[in-house]
């Protein structure tokens, strides 16, 4: 069961193959890799989230806003007072949200939708929305947050209260983990080109890093990383000797990562020949 639970996590979508670990020689090529990794992502979310788009059916006819300003002003007031709402979460307006309010407007005139939590500006989609699959009239907007609909002065409660054309409690949850993990990536893509543009900038005014233009050297190979490093030409035997009088004249800008390792390893171990 946890498997089958795990195959609709959005953190677990990845390009098919074995994960490896990779060793880049330029700041530019991790990055570059970084940035199709996560557009390769950025295409199978997309695809994903096409499973759960509902065609829109026709819902109730909207009520024409025909209130007085008195009346609305009336309907403001009863709202402050009243207490009842209806929450709208991560999942968004699904089925079950529509389903409450037409249960609230048995007993009461308005019910408060609490949008939260609400991006800047969405609050005027979801008071569209709302209206057209609940047919209530959208009153009042209090703190960017919070919908006041009235129900209607004819108001006659419809058989079928929860809309076709919504998502289930279980589809509008995986939905919205979908479009979290689609908005984290678009926003880590934006992230890695700027940083890019920073490094093609960076190398425009200084140039290419002393430490990208050595050769990278790859595996363990102790012995070619020092004579790679001290330009020698000697044998295995004169290694350890030409490699201590080469040590003090290397900077740690003319190594990349991987030889700084190799050669801290290696300078311990020819210390220790020294000494014994």
């Amino acid at each position: 069961m946890r498997k089958e639970a795990n195959k609709n996590d959005p953190r677990r979508i990845r390009p098919k193959g074995k994960k490896i670990k990779q060793k880049f020689p330029t700041a530019e090529a991790r990055l570059k890799y970084k940035i199709e990794k996560a557009k390769l992502k950025e295409v199978m979310l997309v695809e994903k989230l096409k499973k759960y788009e509902v065609a829109k059916a026709q819902g109730p006819m909207a009520k024409p806003d025909d209130l007085s300003g008195e009346e609305r002003f009336y309907l403001k007031k009863v709202s402050q007072k009243k207490s009842n709402y209806v929450p709208v979460g991560r999942r968004g307006v699904f089925g079950g949200v529509i389903l409450n309010m037409h249960l609230h407007w048995k007993k009461h005139e308005t019910v408060k939708v609490i949008c939260k939590p609400c991006k800047p500006g969405k609050i005027q989609e979801y008071a569209n929305e709302i209206a057209r699959l609940s047919g209530g009239i959208p009153v009042n907007i209090i703190e960017d947050d919070t919908i006041v609909f009235y129900r209607g002065k004819n108001y006659v409660q419809p058989e079928v209260m929860s809309p076709v054309d919504t998502l289930s409690k279980k589809k509008a949850l995986e939905k919205s983990k979908y479009e979290q993990s689609l908005e984290t990536v678009r926003r880590f893509i934006a992230i890695s080109e700027k940083e890019l543009e920073l490094y093609y900038r960076h190398v425009a005014l200084y140039g290419i890093p002393q430490s990208q233009k050595a050769d990278p050297v790859c595996g363990d190979d102790r012995e070619t990383s020092l004579l790679k490093m001290g330009g020698l030409d000697q044998g295995k035997d004169q290694l350890p000797h030409l490699a201590t009088n080469h040590f003090s004249g290397l900077h740690i800008s003319d190594i990349s990562e991987s030889d700084e390792e190799d050669t801290s390893g290696s300078e311990y171990n020819v210390n220790d020949d020294d000494t014994a």
